[in-house]
């Protein structure tokens, strides 16, 4: 029988190497040089890339260059999306200003890699912007001296399908990307937004944080904690990201919300708990069923690798979802390493909690 071929995901390119592509462009052509078409940028680690141009417009004093954002086989929500660049002549000496544009959102909040009242334009892609155009402009024989806005066509409204609002990021998406390249599945963006949720809840000096696998969970976390929306912090899939980043800037208390499926994962140590990252441990929810002096058909059924909520109505009343609950919290505190007090939640499909461990 022949083997099947392995087809291997493609890779795409962050918001911020559209932008620092289009930049370079319009800079160019306000310089005289015209539009180069493709524009082959530089990225860190020594990754040159080449991007066409969908738009490219100039006037007196302004050049605007487009880019539309290939993710590769990545489920980004900006795949698709026109990432635009217009460049104006700034005075002698000043450098690079940045300005956001249409679709393109503001900092209102502290504790995101850039201060309140800024363009959401990460830092990574601000040095990837202004070196190209340094890089235009020795080609040219120009100073690097330009206002740059970086707008996104129909960003606002891909913006409601992100967690800009939550982190304190208002009107538009964030340019993101440190090394310009996205990484298939990775879900680099989401697991950026984790770690920005943490630091501005930690910078707003809040004692309290929770976090959920799904809107059902978050529901009841929303339900019984009085906690500001900063305070809510969307992990889904990503426990790990969560952990790692409360270990890096602990929060008082944790409340971790989710269902039993993906907690008894979390439990178990996953620290993605994703199905294509990781499966239920049949074996541990059999040995952990027995523990609890389990009906043999609860045991057989786990054994087997029937879905927890299965298993968990087989078992009956003896305290599985709180045995649960108590193991992913001891998972969490071992990640924690201190720092972090810590309560979990198991949360059933209709959002009844129907496991708890810790306090909160």
């Amino acid at each position: 029988m022949a083997k099947t071929a392995k087809t291997e995901l493609r890779k795409g390119w962050t918001t911020g190497a559209c932008a620092a592509a289009a930049a370079k462009a319009a800079f160019q052509a306000l310089g005289g040089g015209g539009f180069p078409d493709p524009v082959a940028i530089r990225l860190p680690k020594g990754v040159t890339a080449s991007f066409a141009l969908a738009r490219a417009e100039s006037g007196p004093g302004w050049a605007t260059a487009g880019v539309v954002k290939d993710a590769g086989d990545d489920p980004d929500v900006t795949h698709g999306a026109l990432v635009l660049a217009t460049v104006t002549a700034a005075p002698p000496g000043a450098g690079i200003a940045f300005r956001a544009g249409e679709g393109v959102g503001t900092v209102t909040l502290p504790g995101l890699p850039v201060a309140p009242g800024q363009p959401a334009i990460n830092p990574g892609p601000r040095a990837q912007i202004a070196d190209n155009i340094a890089d235009a402009a020795a080609a040219l024989g120009v100073a690097a001296d330009a206002v740059v806005t970086i707008g996104v066509a129909g960003g606002a409204a891909l913006a409601e399908k992100t967690l800009n609002a939550r982190l304190g990021i208002v009107g538009g998406l964030s340019i993101l990307g440190t090394t310009g390249v996205v990484l298939p599945y990775s879900c680099s963006a989401w697991a950026h937004s984790i770690h920005q949720g943490v630091s501005v809840a930690a910078a707003l000096g809040l004692d309290h944080v929770a976090a959920a696998t799904g809107k059902t969970s978050e529901a009841a976390l929303r339900r019984a904690l009085a906690l500001p929306d900063p305070a809510l912090i969307d992990m889904g899939d990503m426990a790990g990201a969560l952990l790692k980043a409360l270990r890096a800037k602990p929060i008082p208390r944790l409340t971790l919300a989710g269902g039993p499926a993906k907690l008894a994962k979390l439990a178990a140590g996953a620290m993605d708990l994703h199905s294509r990252a990781s499966a239920i441990d049949s074996a541990w929810l059999a040995e952990l069923l027995v523990r609890l002096d389990a009906p043999i058909p609860a045991v057989a059924a786990a054994s087997a690798g029937a879905s927890v909520a299965q298993v968990l109505e087989l078992a009956g009343d003896i305290g599985l979802a709180d045995a649960i609950a108590r193991r992913a919290r001891e998972t969490a505190l071992a990640v924690l390493a201190g720092g972090t007090s810590v309560a979990v939640w198991v949360v059933d499909r209709a959002g009844t909690v129907i496991g708890r461990a810790g306090d909160g």
